[in-house]
Order: C-alpha cells, then structure tokens, then sequence
C-alpha cells in the first residue's frame, strides 16, 4: 500500500473512534438514569476499546503523514482530540451528576 492511502484510512479510522466513543457517551446521556448494574454494559466496552484503539492509530496516522502539507495533518488530528475531548467531558457529566 502506499504511504498516502495509508495515511487517509488511519485519518478516517482516528475520526471514526473518536466520534464512536462520542457517539456512546452521548446515547448513555440521552438514556434515564439505572440502578446500579452489575457489569457495565456492551456500550462501555465498545468505549474503551475505541479509546484504547486511538492510540496506536494516532501513531499510524503521524508516522505515516506527509508533514509538507501540515493543515492536511493537523485537521484530522483536531477533530479526533475535540471529539474525544467532548467524550470524555460527557463522561464525567455522565459519571457524576447524571447517575446519582
């Protein structure tokens, strides 16, 4: 594979995780509150293997851009810290005041 299309499909794989662990964060906040469960759900695990899966892809995603463009590299990466900026904010909100 080329080092460009590399480039692209871990751009839209960083954006994607992030915007999915948005996405659950979000769709827990729009859910009444539960009684305290015993496990934590599917949406939970499907969270934090999304954020754990951010990491290496964010590392795909540096190694692999072409940094004479840097606006084409630094957008990507803007939007996946905002969006998991964002996710992890509902996440405390989720955490302590919406669950009480």
């Amino acid at each position: 594979m080329r080092t460009q299309h590399i480039n692209r499909l871990s751009a839209t794989l960083l954006i994607g995780l992030s915007m999915t662990a948005l996405f659950l964060v979000l769709a827990a906040l729009a859910q009444p509150p539960r009684a305290l469960p015993s496990d934590e759900g599917t949406e939970a695990h499907i969270f934090q293997l999304s954020i754990a899966a951010l990491l290496p892809m964010t590392l795909v995603f540096l190694a692999t851009a072409n940094w004479a463009r840097p606006w084409r590299s630094v957008l990507p990466l803007a939007c996946a810290a905002l969006a998991t900026g964002l996710a992890f904010a509902a996440l405390y909100h989720l955490e302590h005041s919406h669950h009480l």
